[in-house]
């Protein structure tokens, strides 16, 4: 329910932001309607839907860490409280430094399987959170690589670039989706009012479904090559072999259901995927560990 009312409050903040700015713009720029007598004000049009697109991902990026928090029970480490707690703040501390980043968060959140994730809007303003699961069943070696591996996301903007992406896909969507809407209703069903009819609706919306279902492959495909980045961060600053160690670590895991909240699974160390190629894995966003694993017994060291 929280993760609902969560989902529901963001939408709504973005419809209400997005018809305020875009009122705002078209009075400014005069950009008029969307929908004119010739069809589609194409210039309204590409406002609108980048607007929608970037203050729809915008917001979910600064929210983002309150989500995080609320939607897997994180909690912060304030004041250590044990001797672990300290080893996990002094080595976030440590590698944040190595790197040249502000000081993210700690947490810790309750989850049996082991796992991790880095969030936030910035680099100098993030948080780095780990299961009770990785606590438990990694080595200290492991989970300092892990811990690299966040750290790395953090350090190389992941989490702007990923929103910004999202936001671009999002907006060229919309776009596509009302141009084939408008298309199908006024060449075929033949409407020539100066509103759009009920195809133009039931047709983009199709459409929005459609595209949005292939574009989403390529952020997925962004999100994978930037778990490659993250890893070579990892082997950089805990060690390759550590870093190996810590994704084999993870293959347990694997085998079981993913226990994360969908809004985490692109921001956590591993997102349940099957091994080996297949149509599916076009839309995951993460590679497969033999991949990865691959990929770091290519690096020197």
């Amino acid at each position: 329910m929280m993760r609902i009312g969560l989902f529901l409050l963001t939408n709504l903040a973005v419809l209400v932001v997005f018809s305020i700015v875009f009122m705002v713009l078209s009075q400014v720029f005069g950009l008029g309607s969307v929908h004119s007598a010739g069809g589609l004000n194409y210039a309204s049009l590409a406002v609108m839907c980048l607007l929608y697109g970037m203050i729809g991902s915008m917001i979910s990026l600064f929210l983002s860490k309150w989500m995080a928090k609320k939607s897997t029970g994180t909690v912060v480490i304030d004041t250590p409280r044990n001797g672990t707690e300290q080893w996990l703040v002094d080595t976030v501390a440590r590698q944040a430094k190595a790197v040249g980043i502000g000081m993210p968060e700690v947490g810790i959140f309750d989850n049996a399987q082991p796992n991790a994730f880095a969030t936030g809007w910035n680099k100098n303003n993030a948080l780095v959170a780990v299961s009770t699961g990785l606590i438990h069943t990694m080595t200290p070696d492991e989970v300092e690589a892990v811990l690299a591996h966040e750290i790395g996301h953090v350090a190389n903007g992941d989490m702007v670039t990923l929103a910004l992406i999202q936001g671009v896909v999002n907006a060229f969507v919309m776009f596509f989706a009302r141009i084939i809407g408008n298309f199908v209703d006024r060449a075929i069903f033949k409407n020539e009012s100066d509103s759009p009819g009920i195809a133009y609706f039931i047709t983009s919306i199709v459409m929005d479904i459609l595209l949005g279902v292939l574009a989403s492959a390529i952020v997925m495909w962004f999100s994978r090559l930037r778990e490659y980045r993250a890893d070579e961060m990892g082997a950089k600053l805990a060690g390759r072999d550590q870093m190996i160690s810590a994704l084999n670590a993870l293959r347990p895991a694997e085998a079981r259901p993913d226990q994360m909240p969908e809004s985490m699974k692109a921001f956590a160390i591993a997102s349940g995927q099957s091994q080996g190629f297949s149509i599916a894995n076009l839309f995951r966003s993460h590679p497969t560990l033999d991949d990865r694993i691959a990929a770091l017994n290519k690096l020197h060291g």
